[in-house]
């Protein structure tokens, strides 16, 4: 995405502004507006009229879950390939609005990061495991609006994928690879989505093999398939009116094909992640003064109705810093650890949970009995009446801050559209952590983890051969 900065009195005037938009956000209800436009996109939209300012994401179900096994990253690379030029423009169909032409020469990656720049907005696209999503970000003055908005249109349609950059990203990212190879987190992490995943298409990593398989014409079938409007679901926070959002995301989406048609060829499924049938132990030999302790297994997904009891209990077990459970007993008591943590990571399939710590390498086999210890415990038995409570106190107490920008706001209302939640989600947030009881929180952990079926990888522990 280009970086841009505004003029330090704009900056200024929208910083107060923005002060003044959080506590709102704190203070009152969120108003979510919702619709589905004749070419099939669904549309969320918050509007937020203090700063003069929108904020834009569009997100397509083509991400890392859809890459083929042997092409590893594709959707990555695709996603970051989408600025570095686009081609020149084609003639507007009957159905697409009229157009200023201001943009339909083809431009290279400096001449569109300079188009960028000149309107003092920003667009971008990324990937993550579920989907590739792409931001705009552009004040809402109309001169300025207007011309971003076709620029968007133009980089989400047309972008270039030329061969020589390619050629150059694939080198870029195979040092980037190797470098990182040598850090004992990043072979434990690989190592670890390895084991919990399986075959699943969460556990695939971009390697340097992966990458060198991918051609630019993979990325352009992979995004003729899988970039159209019937599958995009856009979220919209900011100084815009219904009418205006709507209006926007015509033109946002007007160039991509089946732009009139409101219909798309289904995707097909993608394998549910399999649960573990037995305890996986690896211990990977490392040169590090600190040994690197991952343990898990697959979790659940992101609509599962215990994710508010989960959410609540893995705060008391791991979630919650320095008042878990795990510091208290791994931390405090021994000092196994300066910091150890657990999480869970639901998507549109069942995310890892994961205890994580580093530790000396002697001290490592301790840590992980202790850890082990600490979240049987926890499952068997739930948490107590002052742990419940004070984790919903600092979870309610934290929530404004979840919510105190536009793009915060932004991320949380693109998480109520991907999920299909529903749209008084961050409304009824505080009330659904409010009513988890102890038992919710023992039943949610039962049903989900299974301590005696958990990879546990350690890295770094073990002296590596002499060769």
């Amino acid at each position: 995405m280009s970086v841009f900065t505004f003029p330090s009195n704009i900056a200024a005037r929208l910083l107060v502004a923005g002060l003044a938009v959080a506590g709102g956000h704190a203070m009152a209800a969120i108003p979510l507006q919702q619709w589905t436009q004749p070419n099939g996109a669904r549309v969320y939209l918050a509007e937020s009229p203090t700063i003069p300012m929108v904020d834009v994401q569009i997100d397509f179900d083509a991400g890392s879950r859809r890459d083929p096994a042997d092409k590893a990253g594709l959707a990555r690379v695709t996603a970051g390939m989408t600025s570095k030029g686009i081609t020149a423009a084609a003639p507007a169909g009957a159905a697409a609005p009229a157009r200023t032409g201001l943009y339909d020469a083809a431009l290279d990656e400096n001449q569109l990061s300079e188009a960028w720049a000149d309107l003092g907005a920003g667009f971008g696209a990324s990937a993550s495991s579920d989907r590739m999503s792409f931001s705009l970000r552009s004040l809402t003055y109309p001169d300025l609006l207007t011309k971003a908005v076709e620029l968007a249109s133009r980089q989400l349609a047309d972008p270039a994928f030329p061969d020589a950059i390619w050629q150059r990203e694939r080198q870029r990212l195979s040092a980037s690879i190797r470098e990182a190879n040598t850090k004992p987190a990043t072979v434990a992490g690989n190592a670890f989505a390895a084991a919990v995943y399986g075959s699943h298409p969460y556990g695939y990593e971009m390697t340097e093999a992966s990458i060198a398989r991918i051609e630019v014409q993979d990325m352009k079938q992979r995004y003729r398939q899988m970039i159209e409007p019937c599958r995009a679901k856009v979220s919209i926070v900011g100084a815009v009116t219904r009418a205006q959002a709507d209006a926007l995301v015509t033109t946002l989406l007007s160039r991509l094909p089946g732009a009139g048609t409101g219909r798309c060829e289904p995707l097909g499924p993608v394998a549910e992640v399999e649960p573990l049938p037995a305890a996986v132990v690896r211990d990977l030999p490392f040169a590090s003064a600190q040994a690197h302790v991952l343990i898990g297994q697959p979790g659940y997904k992101r609509k599962d109705p215990d994710y508010f009891p989960l959410v609540v209990g893995n705060y008391i077990l791991g979630g919650g810093g320095f008042v878990s459970r795990l510091s208290q007993e791994v931390r405090e008591k021994r000092g196994l650890s300066y910091s150890v943590y657990s999480y869970f990571s639901p998507g549109l399939h069942a995310g890892a949970f994961t205890i994580g710590l580093q530790t000396r390498p002697d001290q490592a086999a301790e840590a992980v009995r202790v850890s082990k210890e600490v979240l049987a415990r926890f499952e068997a038995e739930g948490p107590t009446e002052a742990e419940l409570k004070a984790a919903k106190d600092n979870l309610v107490g934290g929530f404004p801050l979840l919510i105190d920008s536009n793009r915060k706001l932004l991320d949380n209302i693109a998480n109520i559209a991907w999920n299909d939640l529903p749209l008084d989600y961050l409304d009824t947030w505080t009330r659904q952590v409010e009513r988890v009881t102890a038992a919710d929180v023992k039943a949610a952990f039962t049903r989900k983890v299974q301590p005696q079926r958990m990879v546990t990888l350690t890295v770094g522990a073990v002296a590596p051969r002499q060769q």
